[in-house]
């Protein structure tokens, strides 16, 4: 890529114009006028998009790139993150490809040489259907963390593994009775194996030593430079009260160079609506307003909630982490203090008994722009997918998964309900405003692999190359659709970002290839060379 420097590119960033793209395939996401050849920033937003000739007449100063034909999208927004979370991933133990119990032990054991004596071994993110589904015990780790307490989630994030020393500390013993909406494994004594799922977890997350303001604004920074490499330019996280401090401990410094909206917990929503109501819903680097639930747990940890039993464990259906009862008061509660709710839905159970309260708290509260949103929507039931668009509920979605549960669900399943699992195409055909992410930590904040997912849906495995359940592929326009305006709806915020437009924000990336132009499987190969926030390069290869 030819860089070049005119007169004034020591100007400020407020300096108009700043930077100029020029000789590039513009995507702008705009459908009154989808393509362009340049751009001009300045100000942090978008001055003209349209020809070289026009952006040349317009250049007094700043910046200007000739993108030599390299593909240029409106800044890519992951809708489903957690941000924290997936900053400490990135200097926890590696457990995510583990594909041995052998593996397993031995990179644990690495790890644990190297940690502080008393220091807790976190993170981890295993998958125990890469050696044959078979869950990890306490008794495969113990001999190789005698001075650590470990705690390692499975990727997911609805089962963990704990060591003798965490399951000691956490006081987790034969005597402890199970939690509900969450389950303790126990051996044929019953004796807890180190497996807890979902509510049950908490008896060790309470125990785990919280991180201190410093370590939590290193795992920040190292997310939003991380994302930043990805061609990611905003996030929609899910997650604390504690997060949401760090996040504008960092805006009053203006460190953020990821533009985040930040949920907390749907169980306070009193809470935030009495926040938002002294503090307003904040600016455009650091929004809050929605709030975040929960009704059931995962696939991969069976704790999704189905109507029908599980293929391989006929008597059980999963569960719900919330009473029905609970997550309508609160949503209710929430939507009629007019804040914005996203919930966690994955088995057809949880999805239908969740697009049911919506429906309720609609018809009750009235009519508005609520924009309800369901986290995941993995498997539903096809009388629910039509229930989408009428009912204004946005599917946020993570293609990622697909083409990594589809290596192992439908033996979980069944080849029947696999046939609307991520339903992508059926959801848009039913004119559903469908919304991507990633889930990180869970999966990897790469909207190119992403969108690699949703258009080939080719496993991680290799053994579908036609694509896991073909007939849900969807183009990629959709999908880059997904990740940009749709996603900027997701937020309440499509007038202001998911668009190359000009007045919106000057937040894009530039990629080494076309990706309407390439063939669908050479999508994963395609390269983040520039990204760009407010009219400032945040990353550039």
């Amino acid at each position: 890529m030819l860089v070049l420097c005119l007169t004034g590119c020591s100007a400020e960033e407020g300096a108009s114009p700043s930077l100029a793209v020029l000789n590039a395939r513009i995507w702008t996401g705009n459908p009154a006028d989808p393509w362009a050849e340049a751009l001009l920033v300045g100000g942090g937003r978008i001055l003209v998009v349209g020809s070289s000739s026009e952006v040349r007449a317009r250049l007094g100063g700043g910046r200007v790139v000739d993108a030599t034909r390299r593909f240029v999208t409106p800044g890519f927004i992951d809708s489903h993150v957690h941000f924290l979370d997936g900053g400490f991933r990135l200097a926890s133990v590696q457990l995510r490809d583990a594909s041995s119990p052998e593996e397993f032990t031995r990179r644990i054991a690495e790890f644990a040489a190297a940690a502080p004596p008393g220091s807790w071994i976190l993170g981890g993110d295993w998958d125990h259907q890469l050696w044959g589904g078979a869950l990890p015990e306490r008794h495969w780790i113990d001999e190789v963390t005698p001075e650590n307490p470990l705690w390692v989630h499975r990727l997911d994030g609805h089962m963990a593994l704990a060591n003798s020393l965490a399951l000691e500390a956490a006081g987790v013993n034969r005597d402890t009775r199970d939690v509900e909406g969450g389950s303790i494994e126990r051996d044929e004594d019953g004796e807890p194996t180190g497996i807890l799922r979902d509510n049950a977890m908490e008896l060790v997350g309470d125990v785990v030593a919280a991180p201190d303001e410093a370590m939590t604004d290193r795992a920040l920074e190292a997310a939003m430079h991380y994302v930043a490499q990805q061609g990611v330019t905003s996030v929609h996280h899910m997650g604390t009260w504690e997060d949401l401090a760090a996040f504008r401990r960092a805006r009053e410094k203006n460190a953020l160079t990821t533009r985040i909206y930040a949920a907390v917990p749907l169980a306070s929503w009193e809470r935030l609506r009495d926040f938002v109501a002294a503090e307003g819903r904040g600016d455009e680097w650091l929004r809050y307003g929605m709030l975040k639930g929960f009704v059931d747990g995962s696939l991969g940890s069976h704790t999704a909630a189905f109507h029908a039993p599980y293929e391989d464990q006929p008597a059980d259906r999963g569960f719900f982490v919330n009473s029905e009862e609970d997550l309508y008061e609160w949503v209710s509660g929430a939507d009629a203090a007019g804040l914005h709710v996203a919930v966690h839905a994955i088995g057809d159970r949880a999805n239908e008994t969740l697009l049911d309260i919506f429906e309720r708290v609609s018809r009750v509260n009235g009519e508005r722009d609520r924009r309800f949103r369901i986290e995941h929507a993995q498997h539903l039931r096809r009388e629910d997918i039509s229930r989408f668009a009428p009912l204004g509920v946005i599917p946020s979605m993570q293609p990622y998964h697909a083409i990594d549960d589809g290596r192992w669900a439908e033996k979980v399943i069944g080849p029947l309900r696999i046939r609307t699992t991520y339903a992508f195409k059926s959801l848009l055909e039913a004119g559903a405003e469908l919304a991507f992410g990633s889930d990180w930590f869970v999966a990897p904040p790469t909207p190119l692999e992403g969108i690699y997912a949703a258009v080939t849906r080719r496993t991680l495995d290799e053994a579908n190359p036609d694509g896991w359940v073909p007939e849900e592929k969807i183009g990629v326009e959709d999908a880059l659709r997904a990740y940009t305006r749709a996603a900027a709806y997701a937020s309440f915020d499509e007038g202001n970002r998911g668009m190359l437009k000009p007045g919106y924000l000057a937040d894009f990336a530039v990629i080494d290839r076309d990706l309407t132009a390439v063939e669908p499987e050479e999508i994963r190969t395609a390269r983040v060379v520039m990204t760009v926030v407010a009219g400032r390069i945040v990353h550039e290869n």
